[in-house]
């Protein structure tokens, strides 16, 4: 076959509960606002009904394409609540608890825990190898039913390999990895071979390389929206059909050339396209938000066109 996901025996969330599987697509998803800018529920709710028939696997709430740095603490409450309702039995719920520090991560964690997230995701700077250690244990000593950490680098190789083999040796509730740094392809293989195939490992920004990351082994992807393409794009290569698969992702090729040009014409895109789908009640976005002006607009319209079409088209 020309392209079969690896049937290695990760750790993973699978490893901690017999309900959950996280092999395929795990939606991040943006959050909707009313035209008064409060959180839009129904809308969050219909979005994470029509991923969940689309294929997708699991949620991760808030992160920083919910624009998680703008929200309250009340709004983070609601928004986990409400998909926690909505997906109970169905879909895996991965609680967002990055924040700009210690305390504040570990206070979104125990509130995430708390609300009944099956798993707990964190991004934490790494400053240094005891620093960065003394944080993840501070999450551990929660008690997660998991804990993902977030390899988040927009410009670098971020956390050590050595140092994630490490901790995944030594902290039991350590078992998922979210890579998002650059580039990612090598450093994919690197923490596979270091933790021998056994830490569950998720793809992030860099889903243009979504089969590449299949070949090395990636168990998950953490995209936004576009949720029956991504879905159907995995299964294609689940089942070995890895050049339809290929043939597929390449369509989308030039919507992620352009929402990917920063994380924040990525949220106004794929805002304005849950709002075109009709989830969404509005595509507004709060301030401080690159522009996205006319010319923007005009090419966001055209690809959500072909996105639409393409929907239909996988039927």
């Amino acid at each position: 076959m020309e392209g079969v996901i690896a049937e290695d025996r990760y750790l993973g969330a699978a490893a901690i509960s017999p309900l959950l599987d996280l092999r395929g697509i795990i939606t991040v998803l943006n959050t909707p606002f009313t035209r008064d800018d409060a959180i839009d529920v129904d809308g969050l709710k219909e979005n994470v009904r029509r991923a969940i028939k689309g294929g997708v696997i699991g949620f991760l709430v808030p992160a920083m394409a919910s624009e998680v740095e703008k929200l309250s603490e009340a709004e983070r409450d609601l928004m986990v609540k409400s998909v926690v309702e909505t997906a109970r039995g169905s879909a895996a719920v991965i609680g967002g608890a990055s924040a700009p520090t210690s305390g504040a991560r570990v206070r979104h964690a125990l509130r995430c825990v708390e609300l009944g997230c099956d798993g707990v995701l964190a991004s934490i700077p790494f400053l240094d190898e005891s620093q960065y250690e003394r944080d993840v244990r501070s999450l551990a000593e929660l008690n997660p039913p998991f804990l993902m950490l977030q390899d988040w680098d927009a410009i670098g190789s971020g956390v050590p390999v050595h140092v994630i083999a490490r901790l995944f040796s030594e902290i039991d509730v350590f078992r998922c990895l979210k890579i998002e740094v650059v580039p990612a392809g090598i450093k994919y293989s690197e923490v596979r071979e270091a933790t021998n195939s056994q830490l569950h490992l998720s793809g992030g920004w860099a889903v243009m390389q979504m089969i590449e990351a299949l070949d090395r082994g990636v168990h998950a992807f953490m995209p936004t929206g576009m949720h029956e393409i991504y879905c159907q794009i995995y299964s294609l290569y689940s089942d070995g059909k890895r050049r339809e698969a290929q043939t597929l992702c390449n369509r989308l090729l030039p919507v992620l050339a352009f929402s990917n040009q920063h994380l924040d014409i990525s949220i106004h895109f794929f805002k304005r396209l849950l709002h075109r789908q009709g989830i969404y009640a509005t595509p507004r976005v709060r301030e401080p938000i690159l522009p996205f002006d006319s010319h923007h607009q005009r090419i966001a319209d055209d690809l959500i066109d072909d996105v639409i079409e393409l929907t239909k088209e996988i039927g």
